[in-house]
């Protein structure tokens, strides 16, 4: 990818983020864009979304797939492009393995047998 095409995903990325953020609600569950990949002609663009929560990802997926052109008419209006990308939305589950990951540690964590204190060791010398 060239560095302009860098660009263009990552300032992407912050106003599809920003949009969902202020336009779209999901209750319970928090939706992140954690990448944008365009096209060279800049005519198609995925977006890369990670979801959180209580709402299922194929519900927030849909919904987002299901209103691209609102999402697309919004980044248009505050990013200036020759063209602006017919934007579809695909999931990144590695926030969730991320969470799952962490609650398996926990989980471990407490089931682990204590140590003793480091005091009870020197007490026998």
């Amino acid at each position: 990818m060239s560095r302009r095409t860098d660009k263009v995903n990552e300032l992407l990325r912050r106003e599809i983020g920003t949009t969902i953020q202020r336009d779209f609600e999901f209750p319970g569950t928090i939706v992140t864009v954690i990448e944008v990949e365009v096209t060279d002609d800049l005519k198609e663009g995925k977006v890369w979304v990670g979801v959180v929560g209580k709402m299922a990802p194929s519900q927030v997926l849909e919904k987002l797939n299901s209103r691209h052109g609102l999402i697309q008419s919004a980044v248009a209006r505050r990013v200036v492009l020759r063209n602006t990308p017919r934007l579809t939305f695909r999931l990144d589950d590695s926030a969730q393995r991320g969470v799952d990951l962490v609650n398996l540690l926990e989980d471990i964590d407490k089931n682990l047998p204590k140590a003793p204190p480091a005091d009870a060791e020197n007490d026998g010398e």
